[in-house]
């Protein structure tokens, strides 16, 4: 395995009956790497994160983890922690009694077990004896952290780590995750928050039906060769609606409401004819307030590849509809 690669998967299938969840998904995450998983639902996202976790196993392929091939027998790969669906906790139990007794199950003295550490670095600290039942989702995801990082992993699989948190909560996550990563921890990470993964992820998987449809690094989806939308928020709404209208490469899309009391223009364009309308703007003595993506270059790329995907899923069952329609009659003819 390349020693700067804590998870290398190659033509990985899992199948649950007739439902295939992965189709020959190859999955690189360098070490040190926040890597992101986006898909839509059903697209096999919980499945890649189990076999990651030695949850489950694939059916086919073959995968290496942190540098040991991973076989067929359910085995958790030391070094590897998180977890998929939540947290598992006991309600009826304080975090901090939560804590000790996972670290007990793992042969672990909890007075020696680094609980105190992981629950100030989680920001749990004041509600440790708290029972965990009255805690909020937002909570519960960070008590989840702590558990995995008790383990000081160097590998963190997580599944939607920042669900129900708030935007202080969400934070101090993200100020926690990328910590680790600057550590060399490499962390996998599944979310329905495009805005997370930007924030947090230097590369992402798109699959979609059980297939990647993209792997690598942000900047790639966010190239100028992608059209996008964008809300432009002037001084002179007016003014700047003509010279969008006028600059090549440019369309005015709608109306894009009011915000802070003033007009906000819709237009779509490449990035390099949404610079000349920039230009042409404060050239003007124009003031630009507000100059942002209606929707972000990742969501906009999830959304275009995963319905490619879906589409050519599609057309390949018709076709294979068709061709066991013309198998039948020569069949019966015999």
């Amino acid at each position: 395995m390349d020693a700067v690669l804590a998870v290398r998967a190659r033509g990985i299938t899992k199948c649950f009956g007739d439902v295939v969840a992965l189709d020959g998904v190859d999955l690189d995450v360098t070490r040190g790497q926040i890597h992101g998983l986006v898909g839509p639902n059903g697209a096999g996202k919980t499945t890649l994160l189990g076999l990651l976790l030695g949850l489950a196993v694939a059916d086919g392929g073959a995968l290496e983890i942190l540098g040991a091939p991973v076989g067929r027998a359910l085995s958790a790969v030391d070094g590897v922690a998180g977890f998929v669906d939540g947290p598992g906790l006991y309600p009826s139990l304080t975090a901090r009694r939560n804590l000790a007794a996972l670290a007990s199950l793992r042969g672990r003295d909890a007075r020696t077990a680094g609980i105190e550490e992981v629950l100030a670095e989680v920001g749990l600290r004041d509600v440790a004896d708290d029972r965990v039942r009255g805690f909020s989702l937002g909570m519960r995801q960070r008590l989840g952290l702590a558990a995995a990082l008790l383990t000081r992993p160097r590998l963190l699989v997580l599944d939607e780590p920042a669900n129900g948190l708030d935007p202080s909560g969400k934070r101090h996550v993200h100020r926690v995750l990328n910590r680790l990563a600057a550590d060399g921890t490499s962390v996998v990470l599944s979310s329905h928050r495009m805005d997370d993964v930007e924030a947090l992820c230097s590369e992402v998987t798109i699959l979609a039906t059980g297939r990647v449809v993209f792997s690598g690094p942000l900047t790639e989806l966010a190239s100028e060769n992608s059209e996008l939308e964008y809300r432009l928020l002037t001084s002179d709404p007016e003014a700047a609606r003509r010279l969008a209208a006028g600059t090549d490469g440019v369309r005015v899309v709608a109306d894009g409401g009011t915000r802070y009391g003033d007009e906000v223009l819709v237009v779509r364009a490449l990035v390099p004819a949404l610079d000349r309308l920039v230009s042409s703007v404060v050239r003007s003595d124009i003031a630009v307030r507000e100059l942002a993506p209606v929707v972000s270059p990742l969501e906009a790329a999830f959304l275009a590849l995963t319905e490619r995907q879906e589409q050519q899923d599609q057309r390949e069952q018709r076709e294979q509809h068709e061709r066991n329609e013309r198998r039948e009659p020569q069949e019966a003819g015999r």
